[in-house]
């Protein structure tokens, strides 16, 4: 989060539920905290080539990740759209 400059008075301290279907792909989301591209703009994007990596280190198969790839790209869009947003360019 520093690298981006937040800090957990960042967050929300709100409860955000996760809906079961989507709990694994938010369970490796969370685990690629710190595999964001980055470029002189800020996040481009996760790192997809360690999908598959930290998502067998969760303990998930390969049919596993090929399903929840379309929620992570969700959550990564999000993401890349409250950051650029937190950097005045909404």
């Amino acid at each position: 989060m520093a690298a981006f400059g937040l800090s957990l008075r960042d967050l929300p301290e709100e409860i955000c539920e996760v809906w079961p279907d989507v709990w694994p792909a938010f369970q490796v989301f969370e685990a690629m905290s710190t595999q964001w591209r980055t470029g002189a703009c800020g996040a481009t994007g996760l790192d997809y080539t360690s999908i598959r990596d930290v998502a067998g280190f969760l303990g998930l198969t390969r049919a596993q990740v090929t399903d929840i790839f379309h929620d992570l790209r969700v959550m990564e869009a999000e993401a890349l759209r409250v950051m650029a947003e937190q950097r005045g360019n909404k």
